[in-house]
């Protein structure tokens, strides 16, 4: 047992050590831990600070010259995402698009002078109709107040949205309305990069004439586009020697050309061409298959877009067809390159592998912001005489404007469906392949 006095040394030792613990400093107490929501909440912040998700140095540029954008130069557009022209308005915005991705992302906008800006497009869709068209292109101009017109797709609608720019005083650069008559009115304003449409069966008519073709027959839509070119099929057939047999034309919308092919049938041509649109291409060959009628055929829009082959098979095969440019063709410049680095872009972006229609859309964006740069301002009258002055080769092909608004330096191409592979077939430069005899539809 303790004595009396071992309990008073162990109570003076209690006190002492008391009091030192009274005296020590404070332990911080861990913080209480939040929800797991509230930690996810939390985390972001943290990722910001952390070195290694710094940007990576081509975002940090696009970012920086973003930054630096002067202003924004506001293109307007009136373009079909519904109606008879959907399919090619699809390819036409996506040509666009495919520009207005590249100029902004990786060539950091349009430079004027010392500065450069940013580009925005404004569309609105014209769903097939030239009136509409004609309104939308008002309205942006006095409405959305745009600093320059992109075109439409068709002739027919390119013939209406264009009077309506030339009232304003406004550039139109397109690359879907080849009519000559478009170019016929004197107007100032008009610029396309496009081959025209007389001139679309050129290369085609040469080749099968020189393989010993002797008579044609003639079928076109009665539009400003079809007729251009079934009036420069006739031209070019007198050139290379050929009898032009028979012409007939067809309204807008034709669901059925069976009188026609029969007609053209019994008179035995060595050659058809027919002048229109996608599905009037659909009509052509089935009718043609149905009735056993075998010439070589030449058909305006349709053989050149991919989606030809998908939609009539292996009835496709020997179908030659005009094309403004193909992906194994030659071009090249510094901006997208060879016509095939611009394809693989293209499909890149849109899953699916541009027509001409797609890429001269891009060169028409392209002719656009090269005259800007060339004036070095956003002035209308110095950027019109800059495209006048124009001539540059770019991944679709030279360009080099007339007096008229025309591209007077670029060839036209023509490709055939060999084993549902389009393949380009003249001319003679731009050729990979040879021209194959049609194949009578009864021995395939």
């Amino acid at each position: 047992m303790f004595s009396q006095k071992n309990a008073k040394w162990l109570s003076i030792l209690l006190i002492l050590l008391l009091v030192l613990v009274a005296c020590a400093p404070p332990e911080t107490a861990p913080a209480p831990q939040e929800p797991a929501e509230s930690e996810a909440v939390e985390a972001a912040p943290v990722e910001e600070a952390a070195p290694e998700e710094a940007a990576a140095p081509e975002e940090e540029a696009m970012e920086e010259a973003a930054a630096d954008f002067a202003g924004t130069i506001t293109l307007g557009a009136a373009v079909s995402e519904t109606g008879k022209y959907a399919r090619e308005g699809k390819d036409t915005r996506q040509g666009y698009n495919t520009w207005l991705q590249w100029v902004n992302e990786e060539y950091g906008g349009i430079k004027v002078g010392d500065d450069r800006y940013e580009v925005a497009i404004v569309y609105y869709d014209d769903e097939g109709d030239p009136d509409t068209a004609a309104n939308l292109v008002e309205r942006l101009i006095s409405e959305d107040e745009v600093d320059f017109l992109l075109g439409p797709y068709s002739s027919g609608l390119t013939m209406a949205t264009s009077a309506i720019a030339e009232k304003y005083g406004m550039i139109m650069v397109e690359g879907n309305g080849s009519s000559e008559s478009i170019f016929e009115r004197g107007f100032q304003n008009i610029f396309a990069v496009l081959t025209p449409a007389g001139n679309y069966t050129q290369s085609a008519l040469k080749s099968l004439s020189d393989q010993g073709a002797k008579s044609v027959v003639i079928a076109y839509e009665d539009t400003a586009f079809p007729t251009s070119v079934g009036v420069g099929a006739e031209k070019w057939a007198a050139e290379y020697g050929m009898d032009v047999l028979a012409v007939e034309t067809y309204p807008v919308d034709v669901a059925d050309v069976t009188a026609i092919m029969t007609k053209f049938r019994d008179l035995d041509p060595d050659v058809f061409v027919g002048g229109g649109h996608f599905n009037d291409a659909l009509l052509f060959v089935r009718a043609a298959e149905e009735l056993g009628f075998s010439p070589e055929m030449v058909i305006t829009v349709g053989p050149s877009n991919p989606e030809f082959v998908a939609e009539v098979g292996d009835s496709a095969n020997y179908i030659i067809g005009p094309t403004q440019w193909e992906a194994t063709m030659s071009w090249e410049d510094d901006y997208f390159g060879t016509p095939a680095e611009f394809a693989d872009r293209y499909e890149g972006l849109w899953g699916e592998p541009p027509t001409y229609q797609a890429a001269e859309s891009t060169a028409t964006a392209l002719a656009l912001q090269l005259a800007i740069e060339q004036a070095g301002s956003l002035d209308m009258d110095a950027v019109r005489q800059a495209l006048f002055d124009l001539d540059v080769m770019t991944f679709y092909g030279p360009i080099n404007f007339d007096e008229t608004g025309k591209n007077a330096a670029k060839p036209m191409g023509a490709i055939q469906i060999q084993d549902g592979v389009i393949n380009v077939v003249a001319p003679p430069e731009a050729a990979v392949a040879d021209l194959i005899p049609m194949i009578p539809w009864d021995e395939r």
